[in-house]
């Protein structure tokens, strides 16, 4: 694969068989971004887990503290008082069934977000097809099937951000843009991988975190010692 000449030249500042402490990689992070638009930085997990048992699969969200940087257009099924709830917490879209046809009939998908009361899954399961391979289905895991869809919407405004393990144990996550102050970075990283410690199934034998990196949109990626945390 080739590699354009700013990408060489970041990679270069990153020793690939060194770990990083957190401050150095964050540092290191902000530096080797070679894009000329703020950048995501990436943290990516790879954790000691066998996804193919049910314990064993981390899915769920969290509210970063310095949230991600990044606005989502969130769209919120719900009827009656729930629904002017979600309108009055900054929901971008509100409906019900007029929304779920929207979707079916003109292929609409301008949110990155869906959160539904409990009452419209059955309606939504019809357009499961659509929405399942774009990651948009509600999940009670993920707190968007929910009846609190106001505390929902203000915490997806605030950055919130959703998590899985992959087929591999490997779990990645937004932590902010290249924007923001090294110390909003790694207050982020600090609280996402505590996240993930709390969260460590009882069955998870020897060493839970094998390997932390950081990485901007387009960038090196850069290792951190897992030791460290």
């Amino acid at each position: 694969m080739k590699r354009s000449k700013k990408y060489v030249e970041a990679a270069s500042k990153v020793e690939k068989t060194k770990l990083y402490t957190k401050e150095e990689a964050i540092k290191l992070v902000k530096e080797t971004s070679t894009t000329k638009f703020d950048s995501s930085v990436e943290l990516v997990l790879r954790l000691n887990l066998d996804t193919k048992k049910a314990d064993q699969q981390l899915r769920g969200a969290t509210v970063l503290p310095n949230g991600t940087g990044k606005t989502k257009r969130v769209l919120v099924l719900a009827k009656g008082s729930l629904a002017k709830d979600a309108k009055d917490a900054g929901a971008d879209y509100v409906g019900d069934i007029d929304m779920i046809d929207k979707i079916s009939n003109e292929n609409w998908f301008d949110f990155d977000i869906m959160v539904a009361t409990p009452d419209m899954m059955p309606a939504l399961g019809k357009i499961g097809k659509l929405l399942g391979p774009k990651g948009l289905m509600p999940n009670p895991k993920t707190g968007t099937v929910t009846m609190d869809v106001a505390k929902t919407v203000n915490e997806i405004k605030k950055g919130r951000v959703e998590y899985r393990t992959d087929s591999f144990g490997n779990v990645a996550v937004i932590i902010g843009k290249t924007s923001f102050t090294e110390k909003q970075l790694i207050e982020n990283l600090n609280a996402f991988v505590a996240l993930i410690i709390k969260l460590k199934p009882a069955t998870v034998k020897g060493e839970y975190i094998k390997n932390v990196s950081v990485s901007s949109t387009m960038g090196p990626g850069i290792k951190i010692d897992s030791k460290l945390f």
